[in-house]
């Protein structure tokens, strides 16, 4: 699954098929092409649940100019909001809104988009579930309804221990 471009949602699910729908409608990964954006999170990889946001990673080393041109974009939209913060030690730009029926965040390190950790959790959690199947999915799902973060969910069926954000990538099948 290439998850690097939009093109799997064109053929997905239905939720998948909208999203792609909104994406391209408002041209937000034109907009935000120069920062290699990626769709992260649970919507690519099916494991979504009500109030699940549309995860935009962008990759930048110019947040002031990142920021700018979330403002212009975007700021019109519903629960507007950015912020500039450090996660882990590194600086991250997260910025917020409503976009139709979707929630959205969109993130930015000085980090290549398919190196940073919400890529590498989502081809991981991907690969599990291939691995594992549909019903591994749904106590995915479930867990996730019940209040569990994605990569705890995981953690908690794989029987990992430790931080499950580090273990997760660690994993091997």
């Amino acid at each position: 699954m290439d998850f690097l471009t939009l093109e799997y949602l064109k053929n997905g699910s239905e939720i998948q098929r909208r999203i792609f729908q909104v994406l391209e409608n408002h041209q937000i990964f034109q907009k935000l092409k120069k920062y290699n954006p990626i769709l992260a999170g649970t919507f690519p990889i099916g494991i979504n649940i009500d109030g699940s946001d549309l995860d935009i990673i962008l990759e930048t080393d110019d947040f002031e100019t990142l920021k700018k041109l979330l403002i212009k974009e975007f700021q019109n939209q519903e629960q507007f909001s950015i912020n500039l913060t450090e996660i882990n030690e590194v600086e991250s730009l997260i910025c917020k809104f409503q976009m139709e029926e979707f929630p959205v965040e969109i993130f930015a390190q000085d980090q290549p988009t398919d190196r940073q950790n919400a890529y590498l959790h989502m081809i991981k959690e991907f690969e599990i579930l291939e691995k594992e199947g549909d019903e591994f999915r749904r106590k995915i799902i479930e867990l996730k309804k019940q209040g569990l973060k994605t990569e705890p969910a995981f953690a908690k069926l794989l029987g990992l221990t430790r931080d499950p954000y580090i273990e997760l990538l660690k994993y091997q099948s």
